[in-house]
């Protein structure tokens, strides 16, 4: 057998596989549950944004997932419902379109989910984690908790969009600790392996590990802040054409855009709202709410650049006393609570400096969780990539058209969230959770 590669988890057991998959099942239908049950019912089937579903077909959607892989294909029962799997189909209905279907009320989803999150765990109870490539190490089960947690995010940003009075609450982060080393650190040249071949849960698009030469260079202790991107705002950013990609440019222009989404001016302040509240922009908070054009365009302003996908993750992984590559910028655990503002906890990003027991060798901080971090990078495979368990996930979705982004947010749960975790999204998407730090070839100073 081949060793154990560099950056992977641990070989767990039977037993601790199936006590993993239970949690992280449980973890994430708390959660849905949280999400679905502290609004109305008219709140649930409303479409609050067209960008978004209606928060009934999410809830319906997981339960479906759920169904179709974890019941139909692992387990190899009879259908419950086939004649709801086309409503439920991302692929067939534009979210647009969605609240026009015969869609289940929410008592009746919720039943559903229910019943299939109950049979779901009898089958976690009898199935072998082994012996076939969807259930090795519980894969199937691990996929389906990152689905729902995935699906509690793009809720969430519903939430965000809603409007009316505030509905969720989380205690705010603590205060940062004081910050005192270099706005940016120094990422040494030469190979890095990037993406997994050990990590059990991993994805398609994160697969397989691969070695790459990666040039020397800067890259920003820190996400950028709400401070620095408002000089940019009143250094006449959203007005100066030459900080912008032509195709930005248009865009902005034509949506009228002057400020992140969520943003407004009353007098000398900005104001932003979140989650039904209105506040004064902190100024230490990571930028939120920016489209992948804006974080070009601040870099350019500064002078900068975004990092490459490739840099991002050898930011994020690189260990520079043995050479390889690390799960996680703090090492090969599991994220706790200490290393990244994770899983909901709060509902906003801690302040720019925050976690230091999650910074990375070279010291760079919060590159897991507060903010999705764009890169310049458009979404491809990997050398060797092979679409699994079906090519809806990752395959349809590659080529110039999606910007990756990096590093997570505080919207989504640790069971989601890894170093060689890939997000991607349309460079003009401002409603998701995201930020961004800048880079800058060593070759500069």
């Amino acid at each position: 057998m081949d060793p154990k590669p560099a950056g992977s988890a641990p070989d767990p057991d039977a037993e601790t596989l199936r006590e993993r998959a239970l949690t992280t099942l449980t973890a994430a239908r708390e959660r849905t549950t949280l999400l679905t049950t502290c609004v109305t019912d008219h709140d649930l089937t409303a479409q609050h944004s067209p960008l978004m579903s209606p928060l009934v077909w999410d809830l319906a959607h997981i339960g479906n997932q759920e169904e179709q892989w974890l019941l139909r294909t692992v387990a190899g029962q009879e259908a419950i419902r086939p004649e709801i799997d086309g409503l439920y189909d991302a692929f067939e209905h534009p979210r647009a379109e969605r609240p026009n279907l015969p869609l289940l009320p929410p008592d009746e989803a919720r039943a559903y989910a229910a019943d299939v999150r109950g049979r779901a765990l009898d089958v976690l109870e009898r199935t072998a984690l082994h012996g076939t490539r969807l259930t090795e190490a519980g894969f199937a089960f691990g996929m389906i908790a990152q689905h729902e947690q995935q699906h509690d995010e793009t809720m969430l940003i519903t939430h965000q969009l809603r409007p009316g009075p505030q509905a969720l609450t989380a205690p705010d982060p603590g205060p940062a600790p004081l910050l005192t080393g270099p706005a940016e650190v120094l990422v040494p040249g030469g190979p890095f392996t990037m993406g997994t071949s050990g990590e059990p849960w991993a994805l398609d698009n994160e697969r397989p590990a691969h070695v790459r030469e990666v040039a020397a260079f800067h890259i920003d202790t820190t996400p950028v802040t709400n401070a620095a991107y408002q000089a940019f705002i009143e250094d006449g950013g959203y007005d100066t054409e030459r900080w912008w990609a032509p195709e930005g440019w248009a865009h902005i222009r034509r949506r009228r855009i002057t400020a992140p989404l969520f943003w407004r001016r009353e007098g000398a302040q900005w104001l932003r709202r979140r989650f039904g509240v209105t506040e004064v922009v902190p100024a230490d908070e990571p930028v939120l709410h920016v489209c992948w054009y804006e974080a070009d365009a601040y870099a350019r302003w500064a002078g900068r650049r975004l990092p490459s996908e490739t840099e991002w993750e050898k930011a994020a992984r690189f260990d520079p006393a043995t050479g390889g590559s690390m799960r996680y910028p703090w090492g090969d655990a599991d994220p706790a609570p200490e290393h990244a503002n994770l899983g909901q906890r709060h509902l906003r990003p801690a302040p720019a400096g925050s976690y230091p027991a999650g910074a990375s060798p070279l010291g760079v901080r919060q590159l897991i969780g507060d903010v999705w971090e764009w890169t310049a990078s458009d979404f491809l495979p990997y050398p060797g990539f092979r679409a699994f368990p079906y090519k809806e996930y990752s395959e349809v979705f590659f080529g110039p058209e999606y910007k990756v982004l990096r590093g997570g947010s505080f919207a989504v749960d640790p069971v989601a969230c890894r170093g060689t975790f890939r997000n991607w999204d349309y460079p003009i998407r401002r409603q998701i959770f995201s930020g961004f730090r800048t880079a800058r070839s060593a070759e500069e100073s």
